[in-house]
């Protein structure tokens, strides 16, 4: 069972993604002048035509799935570890379905997605990453962090 169509609606208010941040560094300076996001998909145009899905209900998300890139007021660390750690979470969509690939996007938070991510509506791109900024901020959250390790790992 899927919600009706007319959620996607007012999603994405434009569809140019012409800039591209080729590194953290120039990601962090644009991250500290707006509120910005990350998301990976296939586009500002895919997602102006279908929003975000949660896959284990079928059920059709009230905005766009993303990842919050301005750090939270706990974080203690430096910005671009923050940056990495964002950019990284999701980066198994792209390697699953390579016509994904991360953007940048700034827009009106509406709802909590299932597992606690900002849900975006009247979405404007700011710019995609290149896969030199992707492969930075991988090799930062591998050097920086210990990479996937949960509560109950030793």
């Amino acid at each position: 069972m899927t919600a009706p169509r007319e959620i996607a609606g007012d999603l994405v208010a434009t569809t140019d993604l012409s800039r591209t941040f080729e590194t953290l560094a120039e990601l962090a300076e644009a991250a500290g002048e707006a509120v910005l996001y990350v998301r990976y998909s296939e586009g500002p145009e895919d997602d102006r035509e279908s929003g975000s899905i949660d896959t284990e209900s079928g059920l059709e998300l009230p905005g766009l799935s993303v990842n919050p890139l301005r750090p939270e007021q706990w974080w203690s660390r430096p910005v671009t570890d923050w940056l990495a750690r964002q950019v990284c979470q999701y980066r198994s969509l792209q390697e699953k379905n390579p016509d994904r690939f991360a953007w940048v996007l700034t827009g009106r938070e509406v709802a909590r997605g299932p597992d606690c991510e900002p849900l975006l509506r009247e979405c404007r791109p700011v710019a995609r990453l290149a896969d030199s900024l992707l492969d930075e901020a991988l090799a930062r959250y591998h050097e920086r962090f210990d990479a996937g390790r949960g509560p109950e790992d030793s």
